[in-house]
């Protein structure tokens, strides 16, 4: 899936528009077709009988489109009435001429002359064709006002709800007032071309309820050049489920698999806590195993031994209670990559592990207590990570280590585009000179060249479940058995976050974090056996 910001919709369509491939009133009648069309794939119950509509326009473009659903419903039979923001007068030319020929049919009255406490709760749908992701700045508080109340009557959003910056998932609102702006939520959001931004960050899937994508017919090529992308390429999940090694540097599976032994697909070192601390690590290791690593050691503090090899089986244990010690496990090369974090604790041996793992240059995750033991000195770990390490924090310990970049993600958001998280992630990520992934149900992973990608767990693929104890840990894991097996740092990271939601998802309710590692072969059989839809665009990227 492609996402794009509100400044890159506006220049695809004005290029399109520009090359002579399409006019203006023709994006916008297919935009209106298209939002109706969503409109009865969401309710079909819509398309029988008499039906009735409110239609509230904007000043500029979306209140184009909204002009375009109020023709086609009324043309259908459905009583549409039609409110208008701002002055008609001053529409843009598409804009006006779709109002021209809604006067043809209806009348406009202005949206400020609806009287808040009296919403249409008898109409079938509200359409909210007022700003969409053309919003700069916040919704004035007579117009909030008449937003906020309008329910239980079912809301339909074009592109956005308006109140929403497209390009963050932030609700504007006025820097002096901490209560919520009337933001109208949405039970469907129909956008247009391909999501925005905003549609998976934040409050934007709360705001915009479900989600659909009507096709305007831009080209795909022009799109998915502009666009941040959503999820891994499937064609990268599929190599890595067939158990290919060096994935950075070979691009087809090669012929010799049966011939391949388990040092062939990598080997993980997992550093574990103490005695009654060495949970978190076990659950890391098995996930790093489960997904595909040819072997797999916990590093352990002696007082822990008897505690972890009572859990361990195909996985090996090394005692590392010691720097010599760890010392002479690295001096084993075919450990190619390493997690440290989960479970070890914030002391000093944390810290004095963690500068001899960062000083071998080996493909590093750090995750949980390895991002909080430097929180004193942020600087003094970035002075220690390389390009081959992964961090993967929380919200909490993204503060510890970025306390400046999370004050500006919480700030108010006063005017769009507001600063979003995906700005957040690559200002770290470059702060940091190594991957960055950005964890929560919005989670954002970035590199130092400021690529990115955003893994939702939203609407269809909406996972509560995984907010559960050792999820993290589990996902850590992941990342270093792909990292083990060759996958270069960001790709790691974008893939272990997808199938981590899609074992969740596959799991359901009830889940452990203990389950998670053995959904894994589920999933990467789902990924061998999907076949591809035809290609009817010019993009090789996978949804």
């Amino acid at each position: 899936m492609e996402l794009l910001t509100a400044a890159q919709m506006r220049a695809i369509e004005q290029s399109a528009i520009d090359s002579g491939e399409v006019t203006g009133l023709e994006l916008m009648e297919r935009a209106g077709r298209g939002v109706v069309e969503a409109i009865f794939e969401w309710r079909p119950e819509l398309a029988e009988g008499e039906r009735s509509a409110v239609v509230l326009c904007g000043p500029g473009n979306n209140g184009g489109d909204g002009f375009v659903v109020a023709r086609l419903l009324k043309e259908r039979g459905w009583a549409v009435e039609v409110f208008l923001y701002g002055d008609e007068a001053k529409l843009p030319p598409d804009a006006a001429e779709n109002a021209r020929r809604w006067r043809e049919m209806g009348t406009v009255e202005p949206v400020l002359s609806i009287v808040p406490y009296l919403p249409f709760r008898d109409r079938d749908i509200v359409i909210d064709a007022i700003f969409g992701i053309g919003l700069k700045r916040p919704v004035e508080k007579e117009l909030s006002s008449i937003l906020r109340l309008w329910r239980p009557t079912s809301w339909i959003a074009l592109d956005v709800p308006s109140g929403l910056d497209a390009d963050s998932g932030r609700l504007l609102r006025e820097d002096c007032l901490p209560e919520l702006p009337g933001l109208a939520l949405a039970d469907l959001t129909v956008t247009f071309a391909t999501p925005k931004i905003g549609h998976f960050l934040a409050d934007g899937p709360v705001a915009c309820g479900e989600l659909a994508v009507a096709d305007i017919g831009l080209r795909k090529g022009d799109l998915f050049r502009a666009a941040l992308s959503a999820y891994p390429r499937r064609s990268d999940l599929v190599t890595l489920a067939r158990n290919s090694k060096e994935i950075d540097k070979k691009s087809k599976l090669a012929p010799q698999l049966a011939l391949r032994h388990k040092y062939d697909h990598g080997h993980a070192l997992i550093l574990s806590g103490g005695m009654g601390r060495t949970g978190a690590a076990r659950l890391a290791a098995r996930a790093a195993l489960r997904i595909g690593a040819g072997l797999v050691t916990v590093g352990s503090p002696a007082d822990a031994m008897a505690e972890n090899v009572a859990h361990l089986t195909a996985i090996m244990l090394r005692e590392t209670d010691s720097m010599d010690d760890f010392a002479k496990v690295l001096e084993d090369e075919r450990i190619n990559a390493l997690c440290l974090g989960p479970g070890m604790g914030v002391g000093h041996r944390t810290e004095l592990l963690m500068k001899r793992a960062l000083a071998a240059k080996r493909a590093t995750v750090l995750d949980a207590d390895a991002l909080t033991v430097f929180a004193n000195d942020p600087p003094a770990l970035f002075a220690l990570l390389h390009e081959r390490c992964v961090l993967t924090p929380h919200q909490g310990e993204f503060g510890r280590l970025f306390p400046d970049i999370l004050e500006k993600l919480k700030s108010p958001a006063t005017t769009g585009p507001a600063y979003s998280k995906v700005d957040a992630t690559r200002e770290a990520a470059a702060r940091a000179g190594c991957v960055v992934l950005f964890k929560g149900a919005d989670t954002v992973i970035a590199d130092p060249s400021g690529r990115a990608s955003i893994n939702s767990a939203h609407y269809e693929r909406a996972a509560p479940w995984l907010a559960t104890a050792g999820s993290g840990d589990v996902l850590a894991g992941m990342i270093t058995g792909l990292l083990a097996r060759g996958l270069p740092p960001m790709s790691a990271a974008e893939s272990a976050a997808w199938l981590h939601v899609e074992c969740g998802r596959h799991l359901g309710p009830g889940l452990i974090a203990e389950d998670i590692p053995e959904a894994l072969p589920t999933i990467l059989k789902r990924v061998l056996d999907w076949t591809p839809p035809p290609r009817n665009g010019s993009s090789d990227h996978d949804a």
